[in-house]
């Protein structure tokens, strides 16, 4: 059992070590805090996201999305069949990604703008006082259909410890709790059969 615990503790530690490392960034040449919207430098978020019948690029800029700095969205969207472009206003808004959005109360969303194409481009500025998680979304309207992009916007360094980091720390203090009493019970055990024995052979 102690070596199952001590293998399993091993394992977390070094998976999360692993982790922890992935979230670092890093620019050659530059530093990150020099970076702005109007930089050439890669987004510090890319994807392409078939919905529905249109298929959406987004890209957000700058490379590290500061607080009180401010970035840029990019949005560009087709239709999937034949790749006309999408030629609407498209809604962006932003809400706090926090523990209560995961249990489904989510906070009210605040409007960052309604944006005509620019050469079948989307651009939306933003500037975020505080840093945190965002939830950026995207909202359109196509023949009748809504159309909703949400997307995931990292505003300064990640958190020392995020919730990932917590569930790995509470599932550590399980297992460590549940070796202490092990052991607690096994010198109790290994007592109690000495006292029995002592009164025995007496």
């Amino acid at each position: 059992m102690e070596r199952w615990i001590a293998l399993t503790l091993l394992t977390i530690t070094w998976w999360l070590s692993a982790v922890d490392f992935a979230a670092a960034h890093h620019v050659l040449g530059r530093p990150a805090y020099s970076l702005n919207e109007n930089s050439n430098t890669p987004p510090s978020l890319q994807a392409e996201v078939r919905i529905g019948d249109y298929l959406v690029t987004y890209m957000v800029f700058p490379a590290f999305p500061r607080p009180d700095k401010p970035g840029r969205i990019s949005l560009y969207a087709t239709r999937f069949d034949d790749g006309t472009p999408f030629r609407g206003e498209v809604v962006f808004k932003a809400r706090a990604d926090t523990w209560l959005s995961w249990l489904g109360i989510a906070g009210k969303p605040r409007i960052l703008g309604t944006q005509p194409p620019d050469d079948n481009v989307y651009r939306q500025g933003y500037h975020f006082h505080d840093a945190g998680d965002y939830i950026i979304s995207a909202e359109f309207e196509a023949d009748g259909e809504p159309y909703v992009l949400e997307f995931p916007l990292r505003i300064g360094d990640p958190a020392a410890i995020g919730p990932l980091g917590l569930a790995v720390g509470a599932v550590l203090i399980v297992l460590v709790s549940v070796s202490i009493i092990q052991r607690r019970r096994s010198m109790t055990g290994k007592i109690r059969g000495a006292r029995e024995n002592k009164e025995q052979s007496s």
